[in-house]
């Protein structure tokens, strides 16, 4: 089964037309509301299946976004200073891309507008305990409990998957952690 969580609306678009080409059952997550305004490319590509992209590179802490959380967590890396990669694909996992994220940054973050339980942050921490990896990891995403209606943002704020959340859950497992530099503060923009 492939799963796909587009990023905005060109992705989305993109990831419907790949949903098409692929043998065998394709999903498309995406949540309700507006996408961030993507430039939409006319052409229909098929992705290369289970690719992930980097968006921006930085240092200590890589936040791997999957769908809608992508720019959230690229508004957050601005401050961290952080890697951000796109996932892009639930299923397959960019196994590949988590290797490497995990070889240069100090901490892992995964970042999804989705139940904890069963996610997509799960499914990566299953992959590093599987192939030995040791490196911590932070999941952030919906808690398992009923969730009341109400404007997005706000909702997403409330569990702290705006800006500032990510940006305090980052800093305060880095403390956790003990990620400090020899003077006791947080690496370079952090």
């Amino acid at each position: 089964m492939l799963i796909m969580a587009p990023s905005d609306e060109n992705e989305c678009r993109q990831m419907l037309y790949t949903g098409h080409q692929y043998i065998g059952p394709a999903a498309v997550r995406y949540p309700r509301g507006k996408g961030p305004g993507a430039v939409i490319n006319q052409q229909m590509t098929a992705l290369p299946i289970g690719q992930g992209l980097i968006k921006r590179q930085g240092h200590t802490v890589a936040l791997l976004g999957f769908g809608s959380m992508v720019h959230t967590a690229l508004a957050a890396a601005d401050v961290l200073d952080a890697t951000v990669a796109d996932m892009r694909f639930i299923k397959p996992l960019d196994t590949a891309l988590i290797e490497e994220l995990t070889k240069q940054h100090a901490l892992l973050v995964t970042i999804e507008e989705n139940a904890l339980a069963g996610g997509a942050g799960s499914a990566v921490n299953e992959w590093l305990l599987q192939n030995d990896y040791q490196i911590p990891v932070l999941n952030l995403g919906l808690p398992d409990l009923f969730m009341a209606h109400g404007r997005v943002p706000e909702m997403l704020a409330g569990v702290g998957l705006d800006r500032d959340g990510i940006i305090d859950a980052v800093r305060n497992k880095l403390a956790r952690c003990k990620l400090l530099t020899r003077a006791g503060s947080f690496p370079a923009g952090i």
